[in-house]
């Protein structure tokens, strides 16, 4: 068997490199039309940052694992071929800011049978609207030289622990035609996740279903974040720990304890995007309270962010122009370089809005990436795009002559820094705003910070 998947990013890689790994038999191909990318897969330079994905990748490349901007090639060779392009939130037209943009998917689909010869299995990976694959079928199907399945097999991956998703996954869900040609396509693909996933957890369903069932996953994961942040609100408040909250219900059997972390907000590529779609295909449909119901969980999202904004400058009495605040993190979650939707970018541009100096320090994020995704193209007199923003080296630079230090991201190294060092050379009185909720406030506050956490008591 061959499988060519068509989209080197943060799905199709990852993916791709777990199945070459498990299924030495087959070849596997990833193609991109970005050369730069696919020469970062080749050189061991990876585009995509995930804990154990270097490895995987550099097992296999070369072996049965291949990446190449050669798509014909690898189209018309493939048994089953993987579309696993982006679907961003459209900024233009009908649907603008809510409805998925399937320029790239109608591009590949359009590719495919342009390309292909002989029968293939078109599997939709990227994250799509409810029936997007009559859309495939309707251009699949002008092609004189390929007879075409159309599958749904929607990822449920979670970025920085990505590798253990694809090696341990709770399940597999492939949706298909509920017909003989397309049971036979469902198998077809199972078979492969069956070489390591038992079979128990590979579920099959119509396309509709399986379509759908993305977004409502991730809808139903966002909800859970908000929820906890609403009620993050109401502890600081009334002297609650939001903590000990969430402990109390989560013991609960029919609510769990996962999803329950107050923070600064839910980012990623996934949750705000799929549950705008949501609200589009709701409205669409003339369903306007179920839209309505679902829009609130991103706009519980955007004040939570709004709030930790308003907190800093709050605190540090009323101004913060001119003074310089540390950030910590700015990838939306630790273990990955990912900084779609990241609560990071919405609290910078706050506070650079009221004139204060952002300096800020991500592990694993470029300062080409922070630049861009706050908006700061032009270059001044000291040769960088904004003087309100500098990139630090490392945490302790971030922090020096800082009126407060903000953590936005829970990377591991940030528990581990020398806070006596840090508060020595800070301005005072020194804050911190732990918008992770990672930090032992007790031990801080006898160094000498001013503390504040998501749902904690104030001081």
């Amino acid at each position: 068997m061959k499988i060519c998947c068509i989209g080197a990013g943060y799905v199709g890689g990852p993916t791709m490199a777990v199945i070459a790994e498990k299924c030495p038999d087959i070849t596997v191909t990833v193609v991109d039309i970005d050369a730069s990318k696919i020469d970062a897969w080749n050189n061991g330079n990876l585009p995509v940052f995930e804990p154990g994905l270097q490895e995987v990748v550099d097992g296999q490349r070369g072996k049965n694992l291949f990446f190449s901007t050669d798509r014909e090639t690898a189209i018309s060779e493939a048994d089953i071929i993987f579309v696993a392009v982006g679907t961003p939130t459209k900024k233009y037209g009908i649907g603008a800011g809510r409805a998925a943009d399937l320029v790239y998917i109608e591009k590949c689909a359009r590719d495919i049978a342009d390309m292909a010869k002989g029968p293939k299995i078109v599997v939709e990976k990227s994250t799509i609207p409810v029936w997007t694959a009559d859309a495939l079928k309707a251009i699949l199907n002008e092609s004189d030289d390929a007879q075409f399945q159309v599958l749904s097999n929607p990822e449920f991956l979670a970025e920085g622990t990505a590798i253990e998703d694809l090696h341990t996954a709770d399940r597999v869900l492939i949706g298909g035609d509920q017909t003989p040609e397309g049971l036979k396509a469902i198998e077809s693909l199972a078979s492969v996740y069956a070489n390591w996933i038992p079979r128990e957890r590979i579920i099959t369903t119509n396309l509709w279903s399986s379509e759908l069932s993305k977004l409502a996953a991730n809808a139903f994961l966002a909800q859970r974040i908000s929820s906890i942040n609403a009620m993050s609100a109401l502890c600081e408040e009334t002297g609650a720990d939001v903590d000990e909250v969430a402990r109390a219900i989560g013991t609960d059997s029919r609510i769990g304890p996962k999803f329950l972390k107050a923070s600064v907000g839910f980012g990623g590529s996934c949750f705000q995007k799929d549950i705008l779609n949501l609200v589009y295909l709701c409205e669409h449909f003339g369903l306007h309270e179920v839209a309505d119901y679902w829009c609130k969980v991103v706009e519980m999202n955007d004040y939570q962010k709004k709030r930790f904004s308003r907190k800093i400058v709050n605190t540090l009495f009323n101004t913060v122009n001119g003074k310089k605040i540390a950030i910590l993190g700015f990838a939306f979650k630790k273990d990955t370089n990912d900084t779609r939707e990241s609560s990071s970018i919405y609290i910078c541009q706050d506070l650079i809005s009221e004139n204060a100096t952002v300096s800020i320090y991500d592990p694993q994020v470029t300062p080409q990436v922070i630049f861009r995704d706050l908006g700061e193209t032009e270059i001044n007199a000291d040769g960088k795009p904004n003087h309100n923003v500098d990139i630090a080296e490392d945490a302790y630079a971030a922090c020096k002559g800082a009126h407060g230090m903000a953590i936005l991201t829970e990377w591991d190294e940030f528990k581990e820094l020398d806070y006596q060092r840090i508060f020595d050379f800070m301005e005072k009185p020194a804050c911190i705003f732990d918008g992770r909720n990672i930090l032992g406030r007790a031990a801080l506050e006898e160094i000498g910070f001013k503390t504040y956490g998501v749902g904690k008591i104030q001081p």
